[in-house]
């Protein structure tokens, strides 16, 4: 399994920031990646904050399983990060399933 770590991903309040790409070499190439949608209840409160995941693309460049490893502040922002990442999608790869960490900032 190849590790790869990539960019961070913004997301505003109301507006969707889209996300800039720079190549890698290897690096699984994005085909969709919708962003969170903002937490109404935090965005009531006018909670920032961020979630750190990390998942594994298979070759089929669907993304399987996800992890989220720290977020801050806790228990606000993961449902929507998860939520998010499973429903990204890749380029197929023929290197087999690759493990990728993403931190997904959250901003107002």
């Amino acid at each position: 399994m190849k590790a790869v770590v990539l960019l961070n991903i913004a997301v505003s309040g109301v507006l969707m920031l889209g996300m800039g790409s720079v190549a890698i070499a290897g690096a699984p190439i994005p085909v969709k990646q919708d962003p969170p949608s903002y937490p109404a209840d935090a965005a009531r409160r006018g909670l920032e904050g961020f979630v750190e995941v990390e998942f594994v693309i298979g070759a089929d460049g669907k993304v399987g399983s996800v992890n989220v490893l720290k977020a801050q502040p806790p228990r606000v922002f993961e449902r929507e990060a998860v939520r998010a990442v499973k429903g990204w999608t890749f380029q197929p790869s023929s290197d087999g399933e690759t493990r990728v960490k993403r931190r997904i900032d959250f901003k107002l």
